[in-house]
């Protein structure tokens, strides 16, 4: 077996049949990260002339020292059930990352740890591969551990729903009653999801900021949204849906739901008077107390609508996502809402957008992508958590982030100087907040 440099179409005819293809190994994702410095290389192990693993590997060169970092985004796309084959791999990728002058290579593999049903309770007699993080290690890889926060490159751990030979009705079944019914509010209240275009990433990236501000966590420059639409959307890969809501639809729906109980109290009443209709005198008033009480509040709902149409005119954003697409999921990465209309919670109805893509074009998941593995109450990131598992689904952990490291003494300093850069950075962060 050899290990070498092969092409994008060499390269793609095998990664498009892995289970573990996302959009990181990708020619496009390759693209994308050469604007901010990462050269890219395809590489693959073959057989003769049969590629039998490969993996798409990042590499950016170190101020000073001229170094270099090798990063294999999701993994390389192997069995690592086989460790004849991990092991091959492995010593002929450290040959190469040795001369490409390389200190390590990280890796955070796309392969699941242990099942877990939607609550994160692991699944009795569910999968278990527990073995490829032990392959891993036995050859010599760094395993950095099972962490339960967002505290590795990607996501360890992610919320997904199985979409593949479903229906929408089988998966809104799945669903918590209340998701289902603010779905329904939602539609009733004139809110829409659409595809926006290049033009228009000022507008998701303003939802991005607006949600940065509101949550304190620092948010991309436009610039990074247009690198991503650039390098992405043409092939379909990224789509941004942002969530509208028409106040004229609204109005018209209310009005409509408003005269619909106005008729049925009316004839009630009519029925009952003229003794056409036989119903005992407390159930007939509560019916009348409803149905008073849903006019009453549908009247002062078409009243706030004024007032939102005069605020905000006859349509306004709501929030958006963006969604990467590929493999065999929809995943969505970057998300938000505009706080001056939050009470809509339209992330309900975008999200519902990308569960029904995922349906209708045959993938087999919808991915929320990342959670914590913390499923305590006290954890301040439950809530996310919570909004999730609303749709269904379950909870996907993976088996972690691993260094296979080339230079050990080169290795240790890294490490070393990036704990204390980090350490300084995190001390000017809390000098600025006390100031």
């Amino acid at each position: 077996m050899k290990l070498e440099k092969i092409t994008e179409k060499e390269f793609k005819e095998f990664a498009d049949k892995s289970e573990q293809i996302t959009f990181h190994q990708t020619k496009q994702w390759a693209n994308l990260k050469k604007v901010n410095n990462w050269e890219s290389y395809f590489i693959g192990l073959k057989d003769e002339d049969k590629v039998v693993a490969a993996t798409l590997l990042l590499g950016k060169t170190l101020p000073i020292i001229k170094k270099k970092m090798f990063y294999a985004p999701r993994g390389f796309l192997i069995d690592y059930h086989d460790k004849e084959l991990l092991k091959k791999f492995t010593v002929k990728i450290k040959e190469f990352a040795k001369g490409e002058n390389a200190i390590f290579i990280k890796l955070d593999p796309y392969v699941p740890y242990k099942e877990h049903d939607n609550n994160g309770d692991l699944v009795e007699n569910g999968y278990d591969n527990s073995d490829c993080i032990e392959n891993l290690k036995s050859l010599g890889y760094k395993h950095f551990g099972f962490n339960l926060m967002q505290d590795t490159l990607q996501p360890r751990w992610m919320h997904v729903i199985n979409t593949k030979n479903k229906t929408l009705d089988e998966v809104m079944q799945d669903m918590e009653s209340k998701t289902r019914q603010i779905l329904r509010k939602n539609e009733k209240s004139g809110i829409t999801t659409r595809e926006i275009t290049r033009e228009e990433l000022p507008i998701f990236k303003d939802i991005m900021q607006h949600t940065s501000d509101r949550r304190e966590f620092v948010d991309r420059p436009l610039s990074y949204y247009e690198a991503m639409w650039d390098n992405l959307h043409d092939s379909g890969i990224l789509k941004i849906l942002i969530s509208e809501i028409d106040f004229n639809l609204y109005e018209k729906n209310t009005k409509n739901e408003l005269e619909e109980i106005q008729k049925e109290l009316k004839s009630r009443i009519y029925k009952k008077e003229n003794n056409i209709l036989k119903m005992n005198d407390k159930k007939y008033a509560q019916a009348n107390k409803h149905d008073e009480e849903e006019i009453n509040r549908l009247e002062k709902q078409l009243e706030k609508i004024k007032e939102y149409k005069k605020e905000y005119g006859e349509k306004t954003t709501l929030g958006g996502i963006l969604f990467l697409i590929y493999g065999n999921e929809v995943l969505s990465l970057h998300g938000g809402s505009l706080a001056k209309l939050m009470q809509f919670q339209s992330a309900y109805t975008t999200h519902f957008a990308g569960i029904k893509y995922a349906i209708e074009n045959n993938y087999e998941r919808y991915n929320f992508y990342g959670i914590t593995g913390d499923f305590r109450k006290e954890n301040p990131l439950y809530g996310l958590y919570l909004f999730k598992k609303s749709f269904g689904g379950h909870v996907v952990e993976l088996i972690g982030e691993f260094d296979l490291i080339v230079s050990p003494f080169w290795y240790k300093s890294y490490n070393l100087a990036f704990k204390t850069y980090h350490g300084l950075k995190n001390l000017k962060k809390k000098f600025k907040k006390k100031k």
